[in-house]
């Protein structure tokens, strides 16, 4: 049976990829709007109620709005954007996050795509809170940098521009970062996590570190430890692996063009230190590619039909 989708927001950076995605894909019928319609309210609000599905990759506020113009309860929502990753009656489009994610994430009619930064800090984290490893009050930190891609229009345009820029920029330094509520919600923490994101000058691709003091932890895990605890989570997935081997070294575009995530746990044993890595591509699955996933699973569709792994 084939499924109409709407994209809002179809002209953006996330938008753009994703239509790139499902175009040409038999069982979707792809509803778009002439550019000289796309801001016309009657237009857009019978775009969003004749769709089957609606992706918003739009700013937040514009999610919320475009939300409230779908009054037929047929339709069905993924939205890319910050707006409802913490909001009730949204489902975290995160199917691997819990055993019973997927089957809650194809039942829901709202689901909230995750944001890039809180994908790898969640694939790594969420285990082993769950399994007793991370105690659920302990103080967690997390560097990541992003391809500058992750910035929007905005951003690649300075990278990209005649000015040669930095090669790498720190940012958010007052430590209010929009995507830390949605770390702690989802991996269940009671404090939130001190967050250092950044941007290098590669346009796509991802590495997402959390330290670990394992001789701090009440259980004293070894590095072996949480590595078999993310093997475990993750076992027969396709999207995410988790990596034996002891490279020396880690880089930002490794899953770069893909839809996969990739987690380490490395460190020294003696000395009780590790650190938990995750790389993955930050319009991958932390943007568009996650959005697929999510309407593969809601339509019924192969879970990775589109995905590139």
């Amino acid at each position: 049976m084939r499924r109409s989708v709407f994209i809002d927001g179809a002209a953006g950076t996330t938008g753009l990829e994703i239509r790139e995605r499902l175009a040409g894909r038999a069982e979707i019928e792809l509803v778009t709007l002439p550019d000289d319609r796309r801001k016309d309210p009657a237009a857009r609000r019978a775009a969003l109620n004749d769709a089957d599905f609606v992706v918003l990759c739009l700013p937040d506020d514009a999610a919320r709005e475009s939300v409230a113009l779908i009054d037929n309860p047929r339709t069905r929502v993924i939205d890319a954007s910050t707006a409802h990753r913490t909001a009730e009656r949204w489902c975290y489009g995160f199917p691997e996050l819990e055993p019973s994610q997927g089957a809650l994430i194809e039942g829901a009619a709202r689901v909230s795509n995750p944001g890039c930064y809180p994908t790898g800090f969640l694939a790594l984290v969420r285990p082993l809170v769950r399994a007793g490893i991370v105690p659920a009050d302990w103080a967690l930190s997390v560097h990541a940098v992003s391809g500058y891609s992750g910035g929007g229009r905005q951003m690649i345009e300075e990278f990209e521009g005649d000015t040669v820029p930095t090669a790498w920029r720190g940012y958010a330094l007052a430590l209010a970062h929009k995507h830390v509520a949605e770390m702690q919600r989802h991996a269940r923490l009671e404090h939130p996590p001190l967050f250092l994101p950044s941007v290098a000058r590669t346009y796509r691709g991802m590495v997402v570190e959390v330290p670990l003091p394992l001789h701090a932890l009440p259980r004293r895990p070894s590095i072996d430890t949480c590595r078999d605890a993310l093997a475990a989570a993750y076992d027969g997935s396709e999207i995410i692996r988790v990596a034996a081997d002891d490279r020396a070294t880690v880089e930002v575009e490794e899953d770069a063009g893909t839809d996969r995530v990739t987690l380490r746990v490395v460190g020294n044993a003696a000395r009780g230190h590790a650190v938990l890595i995750a790389t993955l591509d930050n319009l991958g699955k932390g943007a568009a590619g996650a959005a697929v996933q999510n309407l593969n699973v809601m339509a019924g569709f192969a879970t990775t039909a589109g995905l590139v792994l």
